[in-house]
């Protein structure tokens, strides 16, 4: 049994490392359907239902520290790789499409909640919130709004499952969705629209060990000094200081990536090791507990997802959206930058940046939609007799 913090460590990086080195040595399909962080989550949270480490007062201070630490950096180094201008640059319809299928999203969510608030935790306005994170950014933006609201371990294994079983159907549909294309664009009399074309922002130099370091290195300043302004913001219920920090950090990392510094490499790998990381740190810290609302949070994710794609097509059928662009939209939100650019190949190859770029303009916008919606959804909560 481990009770101190480098062993501890040690096994948070390895877990981490684990299923995403299996993801890209492999490629199994398997991990379209349970991504490498849902799956590190599990396997970390079995591991502390096991036993295997003890959460000593040296390992539960070494949870906070780098819990505290490596969130601003993680948000600051995704930031990095989005250009707004770039953004911009698609046009305005490409960006009316991404509107109403985030707003769609976050009615349904809404919808869900007033449906469900009575039979679900006490909590769920806090987990919709989150999922609602998630689904207009990613899993960075997911953890942002846990840790801002004060989302309980116990909770998190619930949304992360209703995120992957839900994400999942929604990506086997919208890939054999191609053969109804032509009918689904018959119906809203969508015209073929011009292409806007965009320079794909994923490509660029390969990474050393120095410009990691870098990175690594800055990151975490700017986190530190997010985290000293933000105890000089005004704070309420919900913009708390680790909302000041995370936003500021964000913020950060848009202005740097308008400068020459955007062009080092290194960006994408770190950030992408640093959410491995950060998701075993918080599993190790959790437990099958909150599990029992699964199967009732899986099915108000599904519902959320019907009601979705209702307000999605009626919004395509107003006015007059291809298949192509509103499905790149959805999943540019609930899938991400994993999922889009390849669903965006299966329609033409044109549509790859587009849908790199719109799955970025989501990560910008997740935090700050999450915490909106928490502001929202508690106010909806049932009163605590």
């Amino acid at each position: 049994m481990i009770e101190t913090v480098w062993p501890y460590l040690a096994i948070m990086l390895v877990a981490a490392g684990f299923f995403p080195s299996l993801e890209h040595a492999f490629g199994w399909r398997f991990f379209s359907v349970l991504p490498p962080v849902v799956l590190t989550y599990l396997l970390v949270t079995a591991l502390a239902v096991g036993g295997l480490w003890t959460a000593t007062p040296e390992i539960a201070s070494a949870q906070r520290t780098a819990t505290t630490h490596l969130l601003p950096a993680l948000l600051f180094l995704l930031m990095v790789n989005c250009d707004l201008r770039a953004i911009l640059a698609v046009g305005p319809r490409v960006l009316a499409v991404f509107a109403c299928a985030m707003l769609s999203i976050l009615l349904a969510i809404v919808a869900v909640y007033a449906i469900f608030r009575n039979v679900l935790p006490a909590d769920g306005w806090k987990m919709l919130a989150a999922l609602s994170a998630t689904w207009t950014g990613g899993s960075a933006n997911l953890v942002a709004v846990k840790q801002s609201i004060g989302l309980s371990e116990s909770s998190l294994p619930s949304v992360l499952l209703a995120d992957a079983v839900v994400y999942s159907t929604w990506v086997v549909f919208l890939f054999a969705s191609t053969a109804i294309t032509p009918a689904f664009n018959r119906w809203t009399r969508a015209s073929a629209p011009a292409r806007p074309t965009v320079a794909n922002p994923l490509t660029g130099g390969n990474p050393t060990a120095g410009t990691a370091l870098l990175w690594l290195g800055g990151a975490l300043l700017v986190g530190l000094a997010a985290a000293r302004i933000a105890t000089a913001m005004p704070t309420s219920t919900m913009l708390t200081t680790t909302s000041w920090t995370a936003l500021l950090a964000t913020v950060a990392g848009l202005i740097v990536a308008r400068t020459p510094l955007a062009k080092i490499p290194g960006t994408a790998a770190l950030a992408s090791a640093l959410l491995a990381t950060l998701i075993a740190i918080l599993a190790s810290q959790s437990s099958f507990r909150g599990m029992s609302s699964a199967p009732l949070f899986v099915f108000v994710g599904f519902c959320a997802l019907v009601i979705h794609v209702a307000l999605l097509a009626g919004a395509a059928r107003l006015f007059r959206f291809d298949m192509q662009l509103s499905g790149i939209s959805s999943l540019a939100q609930i899938g991400g930058v994993a999922t889009a650019p390849v669903l965006a190949a299966t329609y033409a190859p044109v549509l790859v940046p587009i849908a790199v770029l719109l799955a970025m303009l989501g990560l910008v916008l997740g935090t700050g939609v999450g915490l909106f919606m928490a502001s929202v959804l508690s106010a909806l909560a049932p009163a605590v007799s």
